[in-house]
């Protein structure tokens, strides 16, 4: 992957509410009204997401990817690094 396409990934992810994201499902994390991804914290919050037709594991996966895809776009640079000082 190039430095190019990691720098398009992130700036889409920068484009995005605040973070952290939170799955929230009825039944299982809250008791009534519907499952939403809550963007930013309970203090900061900016909105949240309702999403039509997702299951729970899309919900959690969505709400993740805030989290996961920065994480990855630094692991994928530390060892793009090492990779090249080993060369």
């Amino acid at each position: 992957m190039t430095e190019e396409e990691l720098k398009e990934i992130e700036q889409r992810e920068q484009k995005t509410q605040i973070g952290p994201w939170k799955a929230y499902i009825e039944g299982r994390d809250h008791e009534s009204g519907s499952d939403f991804i809550m963007t930013g914290s309970q203090e900061n919050g900016v909105g949240d997401i309702e999403l039509f037709g997702a299951t729970e594991n899309d919900y959690d996966f969505i709400a993740k990817a805030k989290q996961d895809i920065p994480r990855l776009i630094n692991e994928i640079r530390e060892l793009q690094k090492k990779l090249m000082h080993t060369s």
